[in-house]
């Protein structure tokens, strides 16, 4: 702990440390600094040098002066206490340096050339701390070359952010250049945003630069440090921070397993719905027909003031007078009204989902504040305000949209968007996504993502999880559950609203370095989350997680193309490159064997493997059978694409092969089940009859557990999503065997 340190610093009202005190930090936490002292000024230098060995260093020591290099309040390679004392007038009388105030000067010994590294901490407003490296100089201020991670980083998470760097060559020597000790900066790493290291023991710190951070053969030294420290109404003097984050108290229901907690929004038995009219038709009408129509086979209680039925079903007053309890509340009347609505509940609704608007999205925040606290007094939690509601297929119940699949599948869905989730649940359907449920999220003021998140993760009927984001609001929580997931899943995220948040008001490099960008990617690089960027990518990677078994001892790296198009085979290698998966050539005994199939001229077996419809039409499209078990059996790729360009089989004189090639795809397929991921795109002209035959072919191949892809850079995006998250999962699986770096263990006096 560092009470004399911090606390003197902020009860003199300082928003940051000076370098001197900032470096003392540090050593306290084990890294290795100068050895140094402070002086007044000129006429102390003699005595400051004595005992340490030279050369030495000077530089100003002001919370004025960001920049001491730009005033001129920094000399190097000063040889006695005479040089010293010289070096200390000459600043002393620069004008950036003589209009600021002046705490003194900080002599110190200089460090052994090395190369020079930035290391930085800061706390990210939606996820809480992050460390930062990167290489120092122009490499971390013009090119940007630095690498994210949420705390708390373990040695492994630590020594792949190294890998990150682009210039990471430059560690290990390149061009003749002297190699450094990755294990020195992965300690300095772990010191700073380790499990027990400064950004998670000083809730008092909001943001750290060393820069540099000199490496040499066998150690690093903290040249330079930059502390900043967080407003003092907003953190302790000295607090030990836990890294779980806590839940807020007095929310109902916290108590209980996240299965049972969710299990009335999911899966209720009783129903209220509030808003309904024995006038006119309202959307409290609709939800209660569309209940009826989807199957709910449980109990629906219309809340009325008056009336004494609805839709043919008896009406009650309140929610809290309702014959028996309520799981699940759909709410639709004036924002006004609903929390006196709530407070009454008296502890007798789990669940309730407000889709009245008029809250916070407008500008009301009052009132938003005063629905929680409402609900929460009556006993009930809270989903939306300002939400469609949830489509749950397990408990036969949705507030939309009409025409929704019955069968469950194995998606979880949570989004922001209401219209959103309609495209999700509709085009899904088209694309053959089944889901285990979906929940508009809308204004997130009290259940929110991560506690969605929660229930999926323990949810024996939900294999992956899709989430669309506007604001994560407790991002350390979601970090948190990604993280230590008993069972951890893929989890794939499209963001709204893109943006930097809090990078404009940072005062560090890494600060500026950093914003959400960047906090987003140090998620995905630290738990099975793939982050994508459009709709249509969103559901193809969850379509390819639905009929894909991921696998984590052996990532997806290599693919083979088959199909018909030669050009567009040559294209989707280029693309399948730039996403990280080779589309590799067929040498040895591969080629060989395709060659002695003897196919028809024009037929490359090369990988793309193009075959022209005469190939693809001989023995009635069975021939696919023995190409893919060549593929399969001598190719050994990670994944196999077959592209099939439908206008040249549909309408063509003789025998339309496609229903054959998929049979066989499924066919070899169970021959090699452990060897290769399948995917099936479909391309077509927009023609009415193409359309009609991809419908068909496809509902063939999704019968069979094929995924199937309108274009090969679809197919292309989302096997490269599946890699990720095989190496991420494959990651979390070695994580406990993973050796250790060695450590520097050493540590300078201040």
């Amino acid at each position: 702990m560092n009470e004399s340190i911090l606390a003197a610093a902020i009860s003199a009202g300082r928003g940051a440390l000076p370098e001197s005190e900032g470096k003392a930090l540090l050593a306290q936490y084990g890294i290795e600094v100068p050895c140094s002292r402070v002086v007044a000024g000129a006429d102390e230098a003699a005595a400051a040098v004595a005992g340490l060995d030279g050369p030495f260093v000077v530089k100003v020591v002001s919370t004025e002066i960001l920049h001491k290099s730009d005033a001129g309040g920094v000399a190097v390679g000063l040889a006695d206490g005479t040089a010293v004392a010289r070096a200390i007038r000459e600043m002393a009388g620069r004008p950036a340096i003589a209009a600021a105030a002046v705490e003194g000067y900080l002599v110190e010994e200089m460090a052994p050339a090395g190369l020079e590294v930035a290391v930085g901490a800061i706390r990210d407003p939606q996820f809480g701390p992050m460390v930062m490296v990167g290489l120092g100089g122009i490499f971390v201020e013009v090119l940007g070359d630095v690498s994210f991670r949420l705390c708390p980083i373990d040695p492994g998470e630590a020594a792949a952010m190294l890998d990150d760097l682009k210039g990471a060559a430059l560690l290990d020597g390149a061009r003749g250049s002297a190699a450094v000790s990755r294990g020195a900066i992965v300690d300095a790493l772990l010191k700073i945003g380790g499990e027990g290291g400064l950004m998670l023991r000083e809730d008092a710190v909001a943001e750290i630069d060393v820069n540099p951070l000199v490496a040499t053969a066998d150690a690093a030294v903290a040249v330079d440090a930059r502390v900043i420290l967080r407003p003092a109404a907003s953190a302790a003097v000295v607090s030990v921070v836990s890294v779980a984050s806590v839940v807020p108290a007095g929310r109902p229901r916290d108590d209980l397993p996240a299965l049972e907690r969710f299990r009335p929004l999911f899966n209720p038995g009783t129903v209220a719905v509030v808003g309904a009219s024995t006038t006119k038709p309202t959307i409290g009408n609709t939800f209660i027909r569309r209940m009826q129509a989807f199957g709910y086979p449980g109990t629906i209680y219309p809340i009325h003031p008056k009336a004494t039925h609805i839709e043919a079903l008896p009406a009650y007053p309140s929610l809290g007078e309702t014959p028996a309890p309520v799981d699940y509340a759909y709410v639709a009347i004036g924002a006004e009204r609903v929390p006196a609505l709530l407070a009454a509940a008296a502890g007798n609704v789990a669940f309730t989902q407000v889709i009245s608007s008029g809250f916070r999205e407008e500008g009301n925040a009052g009132l938003e504040d005063r629905l929680v606290a409402a609900a929460h007094a009556g006993g009930t939690r809270l989903v939306g305000p300002n939400c469609l509601g949830t489509y749950s297929p397990r408990g036969r119940s949705l507030t939309f949209p009409i025409d929704a699949p019955t069968e469950p599948g194995r998606i979880g869905i949570v989004t922001q968007s209401g219209g959103l989730g309609t495209d999700i649940i509709k085009r899904g359907q088209w694309k053959g996504l089944g889901l285990s449920a979906l929940v508009t999220a809308g204004n997130c003021a009290d259940v929110g993502p991560a506690d969605l998140v929660e229930f999926y993760l323990a949810d024996d009927g939900t294999d992956a999880i899709g989430l669309y984001l506007e604001d994560i609001g407790d991002g350390r929580r979601f970090f948190d559950l990604l993280r230590g997931a008993a069972r951890p899943k893929p989890v794939v995220v499209l963001r709204g609203g893109r943006s930097d948040l809090g990078r404009a008001a940072a005062m560090s490099h890494t600060g500026a370095l950093a914003g959400d960008a960047r906090a987003w990617r140090a998620l995905a690089a630290q738990t099975p989350v793939a982050l994508v960027d459009t709709v249509d990518e969103f559901l193809d990677t969850l379509v390819a997680l639905q009929y894909m078994t991921l696998r984590p001892e052996r990532p997806t790296a290599s693919v083979a193309l088959f199909g018909n198009g030669g050009g567009t085979g040559v294209l989707a290698t280029d693309f399948f490159a730039e996403r990280g998966l080779a589309v590799r050539r067929f040498e040895g005994e591969a080629k060989d064997a395709l060659l002695a199939l003897g196919l028809p001229p024009g037929t490359s077996v090369a990988n793309p493997i193009d075959t022209p419809v005469i190939t693809l039409q001989t023995d009635e499209g069975r021939i696919a059978n023995e190409i893919l078990d060549i593929i399969y059996r001598h190719g050994r790729p990670d994944a196999v694409v077959m592209h099939l360009n439908l206008a040249s089989f549909v309408g063509r004189a003789g025998v339309d092969p496609v229903d054959n090639l998929i049979r066989a795809a499924v066919g070899i397929g169970r021959t090699h089940p452990d060897q290769a991921h399948f995917a099936l795109v479909l391309r077509v002209d927009g023609s009415p009859e193409l359309d009609d035959s991809k419908r068909r072919y496809g509902a063939l191949a999704r019968d069979a557990g094929i995924p199937v892809f309108d274009e090969l850079p679809e197919a292309a995006r989302a096997l490269a999503a599946v890699a990720h998250l095989e190496r991420a999962l494959g990651r979390r699986r070695d994580a406990d065997a993973r050796p250790e770096p060695p450590m520097s263990g050493r540590r300078g006096a201040p």
